[in-house]
């Protein structure tokens, strides 16, 4: 019998958004320079630099209504990746004027414009809600939030640009 691979069981990832500072305080509470905020009715864009061994740049664009955050990763030429958008589904909200928090709720999106959208994560959420960390609520929400996003982005094409269009949305990136 072969066996399953260890789920990495982890509290939701919880991120700070400072406007005023430009600071984002990471999940492990590093404090990270931010180069741009911008703010829209819909969501919140960030750019900053990362440290990361596989990307040197990371542009998010936090969007509450939707419950996701979409980020375009910058990466080394060593560790390239086959998609345009990765997509955090969670809870995106702004807390103060100038302050805003995002708590990931495990799943996540890959986007491959025109091809296909991949779901992600799936164990980490079933771990989670098992181990208490997400009740059977927002566990729901997280399942209803990306099958929505998916089927969304599926109808325009797999376009998710064409798709957020649709709703209203403009993203703008760097």
């Amino acid at each position: 019998m072969t066996q399953a691979p260890a789920v990495d069981l982890h509290r939701p990832k919880v991120e700070y958004f400072n406007v005023d500072e430009l600071t984002n305080i990471d999940p492990k509470g590093f404090v990270r320079a931010v180069e741009r905020y911008h703010v829209e009715p819909w969501g919140l864009y960030m750019a900053r630099t990362s440290d990361h061994p596989e990307f040197h740049y990371i542009e998010s664009w936090l969007l509450p209504s939707l419950s996701i955050r979409v980020t375009v990763f910058h990466f080394t030429p060593a560790h390239r990746r086959d998609q345009d958008y990765y997509v955090d589904i969670g809870e995106y909200s702004q807390v103060e004027p100038k302050k805003w928090k995002s708590v990931d709720h495990y799943l996540d999106l890959t986007v491959r414009t025109g091809r296909d959208v991949e779901l992600l994560d799936v164990d980490e959420l079933l771990a989670a809600h098992a181990a208490g960390y997400l009740d059977l609520g927002q566990a729901r929400q997280a399942i209803e939030t990306a099958s929505a996003t998916i089927d969304g982005i599926a109808a325009h094409g797999h376009d998710f640009e064409a798709w957020l269009a649709a709703q209203g949305i403009k993203l703008t990136w760097m």
